[in-house]
């Protein structure tokens, strides 16, 4: 089915993927057979996708491709597919900008692979994944987080999510990606601090003031706070339990 339409209408939904992830000049590293380009409409401040398939070269390297060409990096259902995951996601970290977004669609190995491997729903897959497990029943599984962690101080994680929403977890062993809802994965985003953000630590607060008019209401918001400490000096928070 095509995982990445299936997205779609749940992204709608995040603000994030409208104001922050899909924003400016992206890439869509294996998005030939369902591109994120037929959505376009949906993501106002997307100006256009280039897909990367196999024609281009190997998603692991990317090789040819300048660092830091992209405002976004888009995947969905490629990483699985590669011989060192960690290598793909790294080159695809370089060649995004600082400040922009490396958003990843895979497959979770019990909701899709449901303790088979290689797996019988797609003999590709080179590797499982799990957001985090001590032990795994499979032998090719990595850990998320531990795959994330690897990739040093540049790589700065918004998002890691169990899609599993619309699983039917009654069901017996069957491929429930081949149903118009079942997502069966795992979505993760990256953002790619700046240099200053490294070298501080965290994210570095803007010094450019608001204009006026949101100045003041929320010169407002902290005025009323402060008034309302003031005006319950004498009573502790949660002690009043007069009549109403």
């Amino acid at each position: 089915m095509k995982e990445l339409s299936k997205s779609i209408p749940r992204r709608m939904r995040d603000p994030n993927f409208l104001r922050r992830y899909f924003l400016g000049h992206g890439v869509d590293i294996g998005g030939k057979p369902d591109p994120l380009s037929l959505y376009g409409e949906f993501f106002p401040l997307m100006e256009q996708v280039t897909v990367w398939d196999l024609e281009d070269g190997d998603a692991q390297f990317m090789a040819g491709v300048a660092d830091e060409r992209f405002d976004f990096v888009h995947s969905s259902h490629c990483l699985e597919h590669l011989r060192d995951p960690a290598e793909a996601l790294k080159n695809w970290l370089r060649v995004v900008k600082p400040g922009g977004f490396v958003i990843v669609l895979i497959p979770d190995e019990d909701l899709y692979e449901q303790r088979v491997f290689p797996s019988s729903f797609n003999l590709d897959h080179k590797h499982t994944f799990t957001i985090h497990k001590d032990r795994s029943w499979s032998e090719s599984s990595i850990n998320v987080m531990d795959l994330l962690a690897a990739l040093g101080p540049e790589a700065r994680v918004e998002k890691v999510e169990l899609l599993a929403a619309s699983y039917r977890f009654e069901l017996p062993r069957y491929d429930q990606t081949h149903t118009p809802v079942g997502e069966c994965a795992i979505e993760f985003v990256i953002r790619k601090a700046t240099p200053a953000e490294q070298a501080a630590g965290g994210l570095i607060r803007p010094t450019r003031q608001p204009s006026r008019d949101l100045r003041i209401h929320l010169n407002q918001y902290r005025d009323d706070a402060r008034q309302m400490k003031r005006s319950n000096v004498d009573r502790p928070p949660f002690t009043n339990d007069s009549p109403l």
